[in-house]
């Protein structure tokens, strides 16, 4: 078997457990405190596909950095049309309906995704967002930078940074119970795409 068969013959394997991701959701926490004193300010916006978990561990920890119980706005926004490549996807997006109720105009916004990439997300998230209306200020921050970017978009705080490949795909796990939490690393899950665009 070639190396490169072995290589696509690996599964999913973790790369951060439980406690790694604790410290990255903490590292998000306090930076977004130390540049925001009057923390109530700030409204926070995850993406659907597990970003509510997400946005609820990184208020946790705003509050535990501020000394002082939050309850800030929150919401969920769903970027299936806003992506340039859904007419592309070999299966048809899931929707989830935009979750966020309050006025968008003139908020400071931290918009949270779990990993970043290159960058189609955050930019798909940013449009549905603005589609709501104009918020004063959008800052990003990710628990996982992965890097590989396709956009001039870079978070204003991350949690962990991870070397990898373009072929790999990086997954974020939280549950309910924490201590189950994790993250993988898969090879060549877009192998039909690189194949794709290699005959180009």
């Amino acid at each position: 078997m070639s190396s490169e068969q072995t290589s696509q013959a690996r599964g999913p394997r973790v790369v951060y457990g439980a406690e790694e991701l604790h410290q990255g959701i903490r590292r998000l926490g306090e930076a977004i405190v130390a540049r925001h004193p009057q923390v109530e300010e700030l409204a926070l916006v995850g993406v659907h596909s597990g970003g509510d978990r997400l946005v609820k561990r990184v208020e946790a920890e705003m509050a535990r950095a501020a000394g002082r119980p939050l309850e800030l706005d929150k919401g969920l926004v769903d970027i299936s049309f806003y992506r340039d490549d859904w007419t592309r996807l070999t299966q048809v997006p899931s929707l989830k309906a935009t979750d966020i109720p309050w006025e968008v105009e003139g908020r400071h916004i931290v918009l949270i995704d779990d990993v970043i990439f290159t960058g189609r997300t955050v930019r798909a998230a940013l449009d549905a967002i603005f589609s709501l209306g104009r918020p004063a200020r959008v800052e990003l921050a990710v628990l996982i930078d992965r890097g590989h970017r396709e956009f001039p978009i870079e978070p204003d705080y991350v949690g962990l940074r991870l070397h990898t490949e373009r072929h790999q795909s990086v997954n974020v796990y939280l549950f309910d119970e924490p201590a189950r939490d994790h993250a993988t690393l898969e090879d060549h899950k877009y192998r039909t795409l690189k194949r794709a665009f290699a005959g180009a």
